[in-house]
């Protein structure tokens, strides 16, 4: 069974995400002060401590997420992936679901996006973020994650611990910039 939706920040809130927010679609200037943390975080602790705070944000502050994922398995994720890009303002993603597997489409991040139209630096590990929170996000509840490409445009693949017959190659997460 195959079901594909595609995403706009026109589209309501949903309640898959396990967090309300009052208005339909997120700010779009936070993704500015994500870039400028990721780049504090790995100037002052190193490419390993920027490592360790994204896996902590994908533990800790997402663990209803996981406990989400959890108790639903991929139809969840599957409906966390359509909520979430719902409210990111310019995100352009479809996401296809089987029984096997997730798979997000990005066309267009919505963050690489701002920042590119707002003359930003992105800091060139930007994309990495994607693949070590949502790993850490899926650890608990069974899930792992792959990531091909990224700077604007990627797959994200989320299945059982297992599905996958390789492990993630980092080369396969393109630099931002």
């Amino acid at each position: 069974m195959e079901n594909s939706s595609k995403t706009s920040s026109a589209e309501p809130v949903s309640s898959a995400l396990p967090y309300m927010d009052v208005k339909p679609v997120g700010a779009a200037d936070f993704y500015t002060a994500v870039n400028a943390t990721f780049r504090f975080i790995e100037r002052k602790l190193g490419p390993a401590g920027l490592r360790r705070y994204w896996l902590d944000l994908g533990r800790h502050y997402y663990a209803p997420v996981t406990q989400r994922w959890l108790t639903g398995g991929l139809a969840s994720v599957a409906s966390h992936w359509r909520a979430f890009f719902t409210a990111e303002p310019g995100a352009e993603v479809e996401v296809h679901e089987t029984d096997q597997e997730v798979v997000v489409e990005v066309r267009t991040c919505p963050a690489i996006r701002f920042l590119r139209e707002h003359g930003r630096e992105i800091v060139p590990c930007f994309c990495q973020h994607c693949y070590h929170v949502n790993t850490a996000m899926g650890e608990a509840a069974g899930i792992e994650m792959r990531l091909s490409g990224g700077n604007g445009r990627c797959t994200q693949r989320f299945a059982k611990i297992g599905y996958f017959p390789e492990a993630q190659k980092a080369e396969d997460i393109a630099t931002a910039g």
